[in-house]
């Protein structure tokens, strides 16, 4: 659904979510990225050399030569806006959907698979 929506903007949903984080929290490392997306970190490293080679996000090395500090580039905060009102619209298409699901619990059991999973 999200994938979908946000077609016309050249994102995909776990693109688009990789740019919102580091918008919010530029410089971080790939493994603090993985940990707050819940991601494993080879889909996220696939996921980063795209967004990277699309130049939405540049890198910086760390202290430690292994380790990369990612931040969004002009280009990739363009893209960001053009996507918002796509995301926007299927939130509101998801809400409709879920009307009348406990919303809460759902969250929870999700959180609860993904640290079984981890």
């Amino acid at each position: 659904m999200y994938d979908q929506a946000l077609k016309p903007s050249g994102l995909k949903i776990t693109q688009f979510s990789i740019l919102r984080v580091l918008l919010a929290y530029p410089g971080l490392t790939t493994g603090a990225m993985a940990n707050m997306l819940a991601m494993d970190s080879t889909t996220l490293t696939r996921t980063l050399k795209i967004i990277h080679e699309s130049g939405w996000i540049i890198s910086a090395p760390g202290e430690d030569r292994r380790e990369r500090h990612w931040k969004v580039t002009e280009a990739g905060e363009e893209k960001v806006k053009q996507a918002i009102p796509l995301w926007k619209s299927a939130q509101k298409e998801f809400a409709q959907i879920a009307d009348g699901i406990d919303m809460d619990a759902l969250t929870r059991t999700v959180f609860q698979l993904v640290k079984k999973a981890a």
